[in-house]
């Protein structure tokens, strides 16, 4: 072995003391772990093939996110011209109790939303569920 000197910065030196004690190991052994890793020529391979298998990650993420969010703005676009198609306009005399109905209907759903996102079942669950019940029935 060959000894070698040098300076660091006091943030640096802070940082390998930090992760020598946190990996049990002494400061030299991270030191040699560091410069291995660094001198290696592989090390940007290594580096690269990290560094893509986190990107194909975070594509297949923003992907599935990508779907939700078409899927919630189907559904809603759905909903809308279903409802608008089968509600007629209310006559004025009916529209005040129509709109405290509708008050005393949007806080029961909002209720319901609430809890279903705190406690389930969600839509995808429910949707998987009926996925596999509709193979099963093809099944047999």
């Amino acid at each position: 072995m060959i000894k070698r000197s040098f300076r660091l910065p006091v943030e640096l030196d802070r940082r390998l003391a930090a992760h020598a004690r946190a990996h049990r190991a002494s400061q030299t052994a991270v030191l040699q772990a560091a410069l291995d890793m660094h001198l290696s020529p592989e090390s940007g391979e290594r580096l690269e093939a990290a560094l893509t298998r986190r990107l194909d990650k975070l594509t297949r993420r923003l992907e599935r996110l990508e779907w939700n969010g078409d899927l919630s703005n189907e559904t809603i676009a759905l909903f809308i011209r279903f409802w608008l198609i089968s509600n007629p306009p209310l006559p004025d005399s009916a529209l005040k109790a129509a709109q405290a109905m509708g008050r005393e209907r949007w806080e029961r759903f909002v209720e319901t939303l609430s809890r279903r996102m705190e406690l389930g079942p969600r839509l995808r669950d429910e949707l998987s569920q009926d996925a596999g019940e509709e193979g099963e029935g093809r099944r047999t």
